[in-house]
């Protein structure tokens, strides 16, 4: 069933999460935005969403685009005269006031999120309380590891695989539930798995895409825990309460 394949996955935020993610990994300065390493990045990442096949890439093809436009302009040669002020106030700088608009945003949710889970930690719910219906403020958090991390990782699987192309793409008929379900009990049993080695043995797109979109599953709503001991390394998976590495 297609349905099983194409799942929507809300976690993904949009270009600019990804963006300010790749800014904080590079470890530079919002306003110090290097456009020609940024893009080229974003476009590696872009790959892998088109591959996963989200229904959110139009999004991230329209800022993928505007990153090149940006790009090609600060390698036009300019007249002397023209003043720096100016360049500032095209494209370059509409995006990084956009990105600078959503890191006010994402800080203070963080702050909001810590808050909250600092609060429950000092007043446990009473045993005859109901649960909550709703999500925690921390429910859709990957810790440790980021989302953007865990997508870098499979473009690493990927690169190291020939996938299937196939003229119309056969739809793996397996539920997503059912690689929760046995990559939750080799984590278990195993204690800890490397990332990598769930797509050992397979060459076939939507098993790929559907052992990826599990691993994210148990991460998200399941307390397994994911881990990255050394940056753009391998990322571990582990079961819920599990120690560091």
């Amino acid at each position: 069933m297609t349905t099983e394949y194409r799942v929507e996955l809300d976690i993904f935020c949009g270009p600019l999460d990804l963006l300010l993610y790749l800014v904080r990994r590079s470890e530079v300065d919002v306003l110090d935005l290097p456009i020609a390493a940024i893009t080229s990045q974003f476009v590696e990442y872009l790959d892998v969403l088109e591959f996963i096949d989200l229904n959110l890439v139009g999004d991230f093809v329209v800022m993928a685009s505007t990153l090149v436009e940006i790009k090609s302009r600060s390698m036009l040669p300019r007249p002397e005269e023209e003043p720096e002020a100016e360049i500032s106030d095209g494209p370059s700088g509409e995006l990084i006031q956009q990105l600078l608009e959503y890191k006010k945003f994402k800080d203070a949710a963080l702050a909001l999120q810590l808050r909250a889970a600092e609060w429950q930690e000092r007043y446990p719910r009473l045993s005859n309380d109901r649960p909550s219906r709703g999500k925690s403020p921390s429910a859709d958090r990957i810790k440790e590891v980021e989302l953007w991390d865990l997508v870098s990782a499979l473009s690493r699987v990927l690169r190291q695989k020939e996938v299937e192309q196939e003229t119309s793409i056969r739809f793996s008929e397996t539920p997503v539930s059912v690689y929760v379900e046995q990559i939750g009990l080799r984590v278990r049993r195993e204690g800890r798995v490397a990332f990598s080695k769930f797509f050992e043995g397979t060459n076939c797109r939507s098993k790929i895409v559907g052992i990826f979109l599990a691993i994210l599953e148990l991460l998200r709503n399941h307390h397994f825990r994911a881990e990255q001991p050394a940056d753009h390394g391998e990322i571990w998976v582990m079961p819920p309460n599990q120690t560091t590495l």
